[in-house]
């Protein structure tokens, strides 16, 4: 007699377990597309003008919708500079102020997308020039930043101010920028200490190793969930630029005075053997920085003798070290702690320093090679560099001995922590200044929008994905064995 066997595949517990598998299958394929699929990047966009003592220039930055830690991912897209001269230099001429900036708006209207423009804000941030000018005239300045905010208002971007803003801002800002672009902000590493110098003011900002006595010189910030405590200061006049007018002015005041007929001869040993300029008061002591120097003459001939250590001692006059009110100052009666750490020094440190060659040597060495250089004749120098404009060429010597000279004496580094000092212009593809600092800031009031994200985590990704898989491989496990199971049985009928 013939026994009928049912097929162990049409059991309902086999068709269940077959389901849930081919299911489980299913499921992983479609989180698997899902979380590789190819995210598209939403970017905001944000402009900085940074209104500067010698020019303007425009920044213009990008980052993600999204945000981390409350931070904006900001990084430099482009970068324009206005030309001409800054825009305090408008001080006669208000409206020639905004109209500077046109070529270079224009060209921010082209690299950010149109559906963007209304809502990009744009930032001008002016700063040691103006602040000179309003000292001097502040009519003035008021009508220069009126000139400036009409132009970028009538633009279609978000227009969010044009100020003057203060010196411990651009030194706290800088500090970020140095230390976003090096990736210390992301770390539970140590900060890197900025070091800003401008054509009218110079700044210092770093975390101190001991209590800030002056609370003008604190300032905090929270960053990516960090706060951080800073010490900085700002010294207005002591950019290479005003330094120079300060130190010509000490010089001018000691040199033997002429009669009517003979102009005064300033022998500057800060410039080339052989270098002769005839000069007017006017372009030199024509700054709310130093006083009036008195001249029995309008012109003076300005004769460089090219001694480094000279230079050097002149320099040192226009540094007040003989008074301190604090446990320890840096000059002028300001308060420093002690410096430490690793520093980044940009702008003019790193132009002039960089030119010079100057950028990797140690402090004694960058003495021997420029007292060489400055001891170099005028004529020598003007034709090594033919395409160089002569008033920058001239100025080298005395802006890099000024440099050393703040630096050491000022700020009080010194041979064994020279080499801590990183003359930087870009870190990655932005440029080291106060502006990318001053654009992260800001960034914490402009609204996030969702952000287009995977399915899941990559661990939480990779932990689903293997206990599925096991998932699975057990239930498989338990469809042979139910099967294998249920062809003994039958055979075991058929017997």
């Amino acid at each position: 007699m013939e026994v009928k066997v049912k097929n162990p595949w049409h059991r309902p517990v086999v068709i269940f377990l077959a389901c849930v598998i081919t299911a489980g299958i299913i499921i992983m394929v479609a989180i698997s597309v899902v979380q590789y699929k190819p995210l598209h990047q939403k970017y905001k966009y944000g402009i900085v003008l940074d209104a500067g003592s010698s020019h303007t220039s425009v920044f213009i930055y990008e980052w993600p919708a999204e945000k981390e830690n409350n931070t904006g991912m900001v990084r430099q897209k482009h970068t324009c500079n206005v030309q001409g001269k800054g825009i305090s230099s408008y001080s006669d001429n208000p409206m020639g102020a905004g109209t500077s900036l046109k070529d270079c708006m224009e060209e921010a209207k082209q690299k950010i997308p149109a559906h963007r423009h209304h809502e990009t804000p744009v930032y001008l941030g002016a700063t040691a020039g103006m602040r000179l000018l309003k000292m001097e005239n502040e009519e003035a300045s008021e009508k220069v930043l009126d000139s400036v905010a009409r132009s970028l208002k009538d633009l279609p971007f978000s227009y969010q101010g044009a100020r003057i803003i203060s010196g411990q801002e651009e030194g706290a800002f800088g500090w970020i920028t140095v230390n976003y672009l090096s990736e210390n902000l992301r770390k539970p590493t140590g900060t890197l200490g900025a070091l800003d110098l401008g054509g009218a003011s110079t700044q210092i900002t770093f975390v101190p190793q001991q209590e800030i006595e002056s609370h003008d010189n604190s300032i905090d910030f929270r960053l990516y969930g960090n706060d951080y405590h800073l010490y900085t200061h700002s010294f207005l006049c002591y950019g290479k630029d005003q330094a120079l007018k300060l130190s010509m002015g000490k010089k001018i005041e000691s040199t033997p005075k002429a009669d009517e007929t003979h102009p005064i001869e300033l022998r500057d040993p800060c410039f080339h053997p052989g270098y002769n300029f005839t000069r007017t008061a006017q372009t030199v002591f024509n700054t709310p920085c130093m006083k009036k120097v008195k001249m029995a003459n309008e012109n003076f001939f300005h004769v460089g003798t090219g001694n480094w250590s000279q230079c050097r001692q002149s320099i040192r006059k226009i540094f007040n070290t003989s008074y301190c009110p604090y446990s320890r100052c840096s000059f002028n009666g300001v308060f420093q702690p002690s410096v430490s750490g690793n520093f980044g020094a940009f702008s003019a440190f790193f132009f002039v320093m960089d030119f010079l060659k100057l950028t990797n040597d140690s402090l004694d060495l960058t003495k021997q090679k420029l007292a060489t250089y400055c001891s170099t004749p005028w004529k020598e120098i003007a034709e090594t560099h033919p395409h160089i404009n002569k008033k920058y060429l001239s100025e080298y010597c005395f802006s890099a001995t000024y440099i050393l000279t703040l630096l050491e004496d000022g700020y009080k580094f010194t041979s064994n922590n020279w080499n801590d000092i990183s003359f930087i212009k870009k870190i990655g593809d932005s440029d080291a200044g106060w502006t990318l600092g001053y654009m992260l800031n800001l960034t914490n009031m402009i609204p996030a929008e969702a952000p287009d994200v995977p399915l899941m985590p990559y661990g939480g990704y990779v932990t689903f994905m293997l206990l599925f898989s096991l998932l699975i491989l057990v239930l498989l496990l338990l469809v042979y064995l139910y099967f294998r199971r249920s062809t003994r049985t039958a055979q075991k009928d058929i017997i």
